[in-house]
């Protein structure tokens, strides 16, 4: 279902190219900084990627032991990469792919080379196959100043909450600013979780600076439990100077790959998209979302490769957005229309996409106000610092909750999506 194993290496790198750099310290270290995991999409699999400020050796030595020796070993990769700041820093980037895991099982790792080891850190290998209940924390908007949601997401990675992460775009507002040290501030506060779980990311405006321009990285897709996950980039749509051709090539690789996730329904029935600018929002404020004929919605002009028309064509279940900083849950949308499965029980059997902003984990431009009035497609608005937990726990039932920073943790929207095994290939 995506594209490997090119896709994913374009993927690896563009998550470091958002994430940023580690600032270097006076004298050049050898020690690995920045380390963070993602999901290749090979069963068995993990990739450990960090950096370093010399050239090293590759490395990362595991086991199933929290004390004692470390009995296996991988080698990897490292690539040179030099920020675009005045200050021309370099780096060097590792990226080590671990394979043959067993389902399920805790692993303990170090990684870097005898110039120096990180820390050890530990996660747990994802389940094989569809027949096990993913559990994900979702957010977007997340900076390295107030951070708001970051402690709590660090309590709850320590207590094995969640299987992996979806960070729905905008990190550290900006990665490349002051010679990207504020890269370092937000790959420091981020490592507790990302180093523990399988950290995928979308990207967003905020991700300008180094956006390439001529890559598939900025669309990826891989299987989870009975879910498959589409990662995608809104930002081709805006970001003109790359050339319309990308709003072209992604959306044809978003149809050959909807189509073919469209037809394994049977194995994994739920289908999941991430892109950071919504197609709705009530916000009060100018971005494309509040527009009738948004650009994400209807495409360039207002009909050219439009998303909106395609995920409804292959009965995209949920889609999850964010930079609106806020909260926000849609009733079941398409084309302004409200298509609720009944009265009693809007979200079971809906005959139209699921759509659910996530964008309040906390940075620097503060929360997003709403407009007076709700609009009659929105149903939930919450404007409180948070993050939203998605639990796939079978092919019928998908559970969602937003938890309030500003409320000690509260959950202050509960939800389950529900959708029959059969006919899920389109909206009926």
């Amino acid at each position: 279902m995506h594209p490997l194993p090119f896709c994913w290496s374009c993927c690896c790198l563009l998550l470091l190219f958002f994430l940023g750099v580690q600032g270097a310290p006076v004298a050049p270290s050898a020690a690995p900084e920045q380390v963070h995991l993602s999901y290749p999409g090979e069963p068995g699999s993990m990739t450990v990627t960090w950096t370093t400020w010399v050239p090293t050796h590759s490395e990362v030595q595991f086991g199933t032991q929290a004390a004692g020796p470390l009995p296996l070993r991988a080698q990897g990769t490292v690539s040179t990469f030099v920020d675009g700041g005045i200050l021309r820093r370099k780096l060097y980037m590792h990226r080590v792919t671990l394979r043959g895991l067993l389902p399920g099982v805790q692993y303990v790792y170090r990684c870097g080379s005898f110039q120096g080891w990180s820390r050890r850190f530990r996660f747990r290998a994802l389940e094989n196959g569809p027949n096990w209940s993913p559990r994900l924390a979702v957010f977007g908007d997340l900076g390295a100043d107030n951070p708001k949601a970051l402690p709590r997401l660090r309590r709850d990675t320590q207590q094995g909450m969640y299987d992996a992460v979806l960070h729905v775009g905008d990190f550290a507002y900006n990665m490349d600013q002051d010679n990207a040290r504020v890269g370092d501030r937000f790959m420091r506060l981020i490592e507790p979780v990302a180093a523990s779980l399988p950290y995928m990311t979308c990207p967003g405006n905020h991700e300008e600076r180094y956006m390439p321009g001529n890559t598939e990285g900025l669309w990826y897709s891989w299987d989870l439990g009975p879910a498959h996950i589409v990662s995608f980039s809104t930002e081709v749509y805006f970001f003109l100077h790359y050339g319309h051709h990308l709003v072209e090539r992604q959306f044809h690789w978003l149809e050959s790959d909807l189509q073919k996730a469209n037809k394994n329904r049977a194995v994994r029935p739920w289908i999941i998209t991430m892109g950071h600018r919504p197609m709705y929002c009530s916000n009060a404020d100018l971005d494309d979302c509040i527009w009738h004929e948004s650009k994400v919605r209807k495409g360039l002009l207002g009909k050219l490769f439009g998303l909106e028309d395609l995920f409804y064509k292959y009965g995209v279940d949920l889609q999850l957005w964010a930079h609106e900083h806020s909260y926000e849950r849609l009733w079941p949308i398409y084309n302004y229309q409200v298509f609720n499965g009944s009265q009693e029980m809007p979200y079971t059997n809906p005959r139209g996409p699921v759509h659910i902003i996530t964008g309040s984990a906390g940075c620097e431009e503060l929360l997003t106000p709403f407009s007076l009035f709700r609009r009659p497609w929105s149903a939930m608005r919450v404007k409180e610092y948070g993050y939203t937990r998605l639990h796939i726990l079978n092919g019928t039932h998908v559970h969602i909750q937003q938890v309030s920073d500003d409320q000690d943790g509260k959950i202050v929207d509960d939800v389950w999506v529900v959708r029959p095994l059969l006919g899920r290939r389109m909206y009926l």
